[in-house]
């Protein structure tokens, strides 16, 4: 066993530096599991960072000085940033009140569905197990509503440190783009001087990073607006809530489009019934989805590392169940993170050993 361990070590963590980004892994780790909820809103003021340095290429590039363009990709962010919260989130909060409101009504209308099971199938399904059925969604029900009451009063102290985030996040993507330099300066003081490995694993995740946020921001919009306007023209209920998560759903590739797919049918079919506006609000979900699929990410992350669908999902496992949901909106970042480190991580040929006689 010391053997395999003795080769194991000098192929992987014979240089300096690879024990150095090992501690910084670990390090890494240790801060998400324990203090991740703490440095969350750094996290998406960084995320923010990024978005916002974008827009201000595209205006430097287009011929406007540094500062000018810095100037007006922040009072750009500062207007869509308050504009979502003062505007997006109020209407998307009342259409959800409304849905929870609606929810008595469709568990009767449910109900009324399924009592003509027993009837038309009576050896599958009989009227107590319908009467249990339904018992056990109207106690789901009413629990429901005393915890949302609970967590609703027991989250007023929560409600206060959101509110300071709102403020607390701007000022630190003004300081980040601001003093981006000097702060990159005062990080790398602590890194030895030379650092071939860290600055190469650096470079790539910059760019990759700043290409999946960009992208995936742009995405987010596009997908979103898409959605509200064909929901909209549609005539399906509570279009603002459904399209908010149509378009954050696909930060989690796979899983959020199929997850999102169970509200969009169950409004859609407590409207309208097993009708033709049912259908076609499905297909028109489904086109939306196809043609974000192969065409919009296509050309949004053309240049973004690819992972494999198991590796994204497993990323999303993993940092949700350690990080909750701030670990599914960074499990991408994270899993190029960690190929990156895979793919730059310095490998030493052993030598294999001589046999004697041969």
């Amino acid at each position: 066993m010391m053997e395999v361990f003795t080769k194991w070590y000098r192929r992987y963590l014979q240089e300096e530096e690879s024990i150095l980004l090992l501690l910084l892994l670990l390090v890494g780790t240790v801060l998400l599991v324990t203090i991740g909820d703490i440095l969350a809103p750094v996290l998406a003021a960084i995320v923010l960072a990024y978005l916002v340095q974008g827009v201000a290429n595209v205006l430097q590039r287009s011929g406007l000085p540094q500062w000018l363009g810095f100037t007006l990709a922040f009072i750009i962010f500062i207007g869509a940033f308050f504009g979502v919260i003062l505007g997006l989130l109020p209407l998307v909060w009342r259409q959800l009140v409304g849905l929870a409101g609606e929810v008595p009504r469709m568990l009767e209308q449910g109900r009324q569905l399924l009592a003509v099971l027993p009837t038309q199938y009576p050896d599958l399904f009989s009227q107590q197990q319908l009467n249990q059925v339904v018992a056990a969604a109207q106690v789901e029900v009413a629990g429901f509503g005393q915890r949302l009451v609970t967590r609703t009063l027991a989250g007023i102290p929560g409600f206060l440190t959101v509110t300071v985030y709102l403020v607390l996040i701007p000022i630190m993507v003004f300081f980040l783009l601001k003093d981006r330099q000097l702060i990159s300066d005062w990080l790398t003081s602590f890194l030895p001087s030379r650092r071939p490995l860290l600055t190469r694993i650096w470079a790539e995740m910059n760019v990759q990073f700043s290409n999946y946020a960009r992208g995936k921001m742009v995405e987010i919009i596009i997908v979103g607006a898409v959605s509200y306007v064909a929901f909209t023209w549609l005539g399906l209920n509570y279009a603002a809530l459904l399209a908010l998560l149509v378009g954050l759903s696909v930060i989690i590739p796979y899983i959020g489009a199929f997850l999102i797919t169970i509200p969009i049918l169950m409004v859609a079919f407590f409207q309208w019934g097993i009708s033709g506006e049912f259908y076609v609000v499905m297909v028109v979900y489904i086109a939306i989805q196809i043609l974000d699929g192969n065409m919009l990410v296509p050309l949004l992350f053309s240049e973004a590392v690819n992972l494999h669908p198991i590796a994204i999902i497993i990323a999303v496992l993993f940092f949700g169940g350690i990080w909750g949901l701030w670990g599914v909106f960074f499990a991408i970042p994270l899993a190029t993170l960690i190929k990156a480190v895979i793919n730059a991580w310095p490998t030493r040929e052993v030598e294999p050993e001589v046999i004697e006689g041969d």
